[in-house]
């Protein structure tokens, strides 16, 4: 089964390192959720096309620092745009790759999308993707070698990018300084720190809570082609667990509006 996910890895390998900073793979994850939903859930296919709910990315949320949710799927408002107490599906989308010190973080943000989408519309469908890596260390080409070439763009392209991805192992030597190591129990770890997010039951429209939490292994280190880690010692069903999260979407979007 082909996944949104192993699309995002499949840019990933395409502009040669994964940058943590952008977090470029969530465009492609909320495009292809959409597209499965609409493929999907007729219920939902039918509002579109009659266009009583749109989708938009990188929606304002009101609260701190004017946070965004991903993918919007929602009524538009009197001007066409997205208006958050009318959303009815958000999509938040994280990555705990480079380092896994920053699960924290990223855990934190999830927490105040969930504030900010619960208050402004209990009922509206919410659900948390994170990609969780389980390479043993990661090439930091972002933070530590990419700021090096700072006006060499050529240089750069030359003599790191078009190696990249490619299983060349020569870039851990050559780039010692920006390998960045992760030890062999921070994927369970941080598994189980997004174990922690709430959720709820199906109906359970004022309960504050993620409807679905998605954690994906991946493997990405920059140097060795990336993938997305089905057999990992996570034990993680991604088909699976995708599967389910689709249909749990669009039989509480037809309780919701439909019925």
């Amino acid at each position: 089964m082909s996944t949104p996910f192993d699309a995002a890895i499949a840019a990933v390998k395409t502009a040669g390192y994964h940058n943590h900073r952008h977090e470029t793979h969530s465009d492609v994850v909320s495009r292809g959720i959409y597209d499965d939903l609409l493929r999907t859930c007729d219920a939902l296919r039918q509002d579109v096309d009659a266009g009583v709910v749109r989708m938009w990315e990188n929606v304002a949320s009101p609260g701190d620092r004017q946070r965004k949710v991903d993918l919007f799927i929602g009524e538009p408002g009197p001007d066409g745009g997205p208006v958050i107490e009318k959303v009815r599906i958000a999509v938040e989308n994280k990555s705990v790759i480079t380092a896994h010190r920053n699960r924290t973080n990223r855990f934190d943000d999830l927490t105040k999308v969930l504030s900010a989408v619960h208050a402004a519309r209990p009922e509206a469908l919410l659900v948390a993707t994170v990609l969780v890596g389980v390479a043993p260390r990661v090439l930091n080409v972002p933070d530590r070698i990419h700021p090096m070439y700072r006006g060499r763009d050529e240089d750069f392209s030359r003599e790191v990018l078009q190696r990249l991805s490619r299983g060349d192992e020569l870039l851990w030597r050559d780039f010692s300084y920006a390998v960045s190591a992760n030890r062999p129990n921070e994927p369970l770890r941080t598994v189980a720190e997004f174990d922690r997010l709430p959720t709820r039951s199906p109906g359970l429209t004022h309960v504050k809570g993620f409807d679905f939490v998605l954690q994906v292994p991946v493997f990405v280190d920059n140097v060795n082609v990336p993938y997305v880690a089905r057999d990992s010692v996570l034990g993680i069903d991604v088909d699976g667990d995708y599967d389910r999260m689709l249909k749990q979407l669009c039989s509480g979007y037809r309780a919701r509006w439909h019925s």
